[in-house]
């Protein structure tokens, strides 16, 4: 076997992997929405409510927890095989990281910043749009990048649950190594684009958050505009 056999079967087979692709990127797209517009509003509430947030947590992790071939085959009966159980697992385990940084996040705004909103008069709701979301932003993209990463590795064992993506061919891969080879290197790629991307948005509303708070502190007379 050649030591390129691997990467031939990616060129030379394009139009089978790259479906798989498109079927991977999808689940785990539509996986991460779900969880985001969950945890975004579960996470805030959690900050305000101390006192539940540990019971909250230890729930969601109880659930990270479960082995994903187990959760699937919980799923599966009552859910059928297809995308629909791969995406309800991967909701409940990208919750725990989500819930969590975005939990953290706001709870390490400076109260100093929010006095400096309130003082100049913003109420709640513009408190919480333009200094205390804006703040909580980069560590909420931290959480969003190691949640994207555990659901591009755990999307492929959804394969044996007939949902399709890079898995299939880490699947078939059992018995044509050209496959398995493909489908690795497949994954590795897409997670190493996923992770840089997702550094450099970590990068970029990190800068903006910290030049927001200095502004903030610095001169409390701004504008409501910022």
């Amino acid at each position: 076997m050649s030591d390129l056999v691997f990467t031939q079967y990616l060129f030379d087979n394009f139009d089978v992997v790259w479906p798989r692709v498109l079927e991977h990127l999808t689940i785990v797209g539509i996986s991460l929405a779900i969880a985001l517009v969950i945890s975004m509003p579960v996470g805030l509430f959690l900050s305000r409510k101390q006192s539940i947030a540990n019971p909250v947590l230890g729930v969601l992790g109880v659930i990270y927890t479960i082995p994903s071939f187990a959760l699937f085959a919980f799923l599966v009966p009552i859910t059928g095989i297809g995308a629909q159980p791969a995406i309800i697992a991967l909701v409940a385990y990208s919750l725990v990281v989500l819930v969590r940084n975005t939990m953290v996040g706001f709870n390490g705004v400076d109260r100093a910043v929010i006095e400096a909103a309130r003082g100049m008069g913003m109420n709640g709701r513009q408190q919480l749009w333009r200094i205390e979301v804006p703040l909580a932003l980069p560590v909420i993209v931290a959480g969003m990048r190691i949640a994207t990463l555990s659901t591009i590795g755990l999307t492929t064992i959804a394969a044996w649950i007939g949902a399709g993506g890079l898995g299939q061919l880490l699947k078939d891969g059992i018995n044509n190594p050209s496959k398995l080879y493909a489908g690795v290197i497949a994954v590795g790629v897409m997670a190493i684009g996923a992770d840089l991307l997702f550094r450099l948005l970590e990068k970029q509303v990190g800068v903006k958050g910290a030049a927001r708070s200095s502004r903030m502190t610095i001169n409390p007379a701004l504008p409501k505009e910022v």
